[in-house]
């Protein structure tokens, strides 16, 4: 099974914090879409099997694509891919975009779940990382998509920023309010490469330290948790049942195809990602840079996704995929952290309890081969 990726890079403002390949060139977005059915056809062999589980439209904003464009290109790729246990269609928002006419067309696509970028109710906040919304706006942006019959929806929101630190309470209990069925909360992090990074740079933003962020990371464990969300993944909170298939299906090791500039893809013992620019994407020019990955490579990135979660490693699986001497090898390595309560083991699940996520880079680390 495997799972298809778009990427829409255009964006109206571009966030301060944001590092993903992105370009202000919205009225490239015409040419956009043909040529990502052609690289579609294209690429469709990249993947060994074309039997799909979800299909997931990120960026960017796709929610500046038309919901006719988004049917064609699901339809499109019915044609080329088994979709028959598609069971989840995502499309990443922008709550502006979501006004009741575009919401209306968008509940007669396919698509059947909505990932909102809310960041904060705070308007302050808002304007600090140039968002384009409201805390308000988003709110009544979810309940159009209820009115729509759109009822799998997920928000995120972002902790851990400087100066804004006592906002953080109003903006959960907004988040909670909403009923919505899954919540994604990030740590802002700041990327050299962004108009945060430039603020730091020159002592205009100080970010926050690591009490702070672990004191802001357990008031959103605890209070997403009180309202009934699993806490699944490091970052990510869901209603029972209500977990993403389609990024869980990453943290398993899951075939993907990316299309669109600045899309990645894998396959079996390959990686490669589009580093055509979004003019040259337009022009029909596909250019990708890639990487072979060893067994050693495969077992770290099964490792590093597997610990991000709440289900942890399966030594089971470990021994059988890479061998009992790796099994060892990780128990071994293990035992320092499970001494220290940081790591779990329960019959053949080695795993992370959620409310020490925040050491998970450290305890990740000390297993790689």
């Amino acid at each position: 099974m495997a799972t298809l990726y778009l990427h829409i890079p255009f964006c109206r403002q571009i966030c301060t914090y944001c590092d993903f390949y992105r370009v202000g060139a919205v009225s490239l977005l015409p040419a956009f879409v043909p040529q990502m059915l052609i690289e579609m056809e294209k690429r469709a062999d990249y993947i060994a099997d074309k039997r799909l589980t979800s299909i997931y439209f990120g960026g960017g904003t796709p929610s500046l694509l038309p919901p006719e464009d988004i049917e064609r290109i699901i339809s499109r790729a019915r044609e080329l891919f088994d979709c028959s246990a598609v069971e989840e269609i995502t499309i990443e928002a922008n709550p502006d975009d979501l006004t009741e006419e575009y919401v209306a067309r968008l509940a007669a696509t396919s698509v059947n779940r909505v990932s909102m970028g809310i960041q904060s109710f705070d308007d302050e906040v808002l304007a600090f990382m140039n968002r384009r919304h409201t805390g308000v706006e988003a709110e009544e942006a979810v309940s159009r998509l209820r009115r729509a019959g759109i009822n799998n929806i997920s928000i995120d929101i972002i902790f851990g920023v400087a100066g804004f630190e006592e906002r953080l309470n109003d903006t959960l209990r907004r988040a909670v309010a909403l009923g919505v069925e899954h919540i994604s909360a990030y740590h802002l992090t700041v990327e050299e490469n962004t108009r945060l990074g430039l603020l730091v740079r020159r002592g205009e933003y100080t970010p926050v330290d690591e009490s702070r962020s672990e004191e802001e990371y357990l008031a959103v464990h605890r209070a997403l948790v009180e309202a009934g969300y699993e806490h699944y993944e490091v970052s990510n909170y869901a209603k029972p049942g209500c977990r993403a298939k389609h990024n869980s299906a990453y943290w398993r090791g899951v075939e993907y195809l990316g299309i669109g500039a600045g899309a990645h893809s894998f396959s079996r013992d390959n990686r490669t990602w589009c580093v055509s620019t979004a003019m040259e994407y337009c022009e029909g020019v596909f250019k990708y840079d890639g990487e072979e990955l060893s067994e050693s490579d495969h077992l770290n990135e099964y490792v590093m996704t597997a610990l991000r979660t709440a289900v942890g490693i399966d030594l089971a699986f470990v021994a059988e995929r890479f061998g009992l001497s790796e099994r060892q090898r990780l128990l071994a390595f293990a035992k320092r952290w499970i001494d220290v309560a940081a790591l779990k083991l329960d019959g053949e699940n080695l795993f992370i309890p959620a409310e020490s996520f925040l050491l998970s880079d450290a305890v990740i680390e000390s297993l790689f081969s």
